[in-house]
């Protein structure tokens, strides 16, 4: 079992980007003649990418940092759609919940 859920995420966000290991550790800032075995070794759970790293890989994936931290798939993909949405959408989203919780309404989507 994995320490962490940034493998898997890591490996399904870089799938989804068609990208090999060594673009997207290139891409990343990573030396070009090692980006492949680190990458390698962070979706093999082997070494953990420090916050940084995993920021630079996240913009180069177009993911949200905190869904390499999500243990849950269906939280995962919500980080994903909330992750492309902008700051005006994002406050009236969380506007729209706030008001939910409050007045004690289950939220319907």
């Amino acid at each position: 079992m994995s320490r962490t859920p940034i493998p898997k995420r890591l490996k399904e966000a870089r799938d989804r980007a068609e990208l090999s290991q060594t673009e997207l550790g290139i891409a990343a800032g990573m030396d070009p003649s090692g980006a492949s075995a680190r990458m390698n070794q962070y979706e093999r759970d082997k070494h953990v990418p420090d916050f940084q790293t995993l920021r630079r890989i996240a913009v180069v994936l177009g993911c949200p940092v905190p869904y390499f931290y999500a243990e849950d798939d269906d939280l995962a993909e919500i980080l994903l759609h909330l992750g492309k949405l902008d700051d005006s959408e994002k406050s009236a989203l969380l506007e729209g919940l706030r008001n939910s919780v409050r007045r004690g309404d289950s939220v319907r989507l």
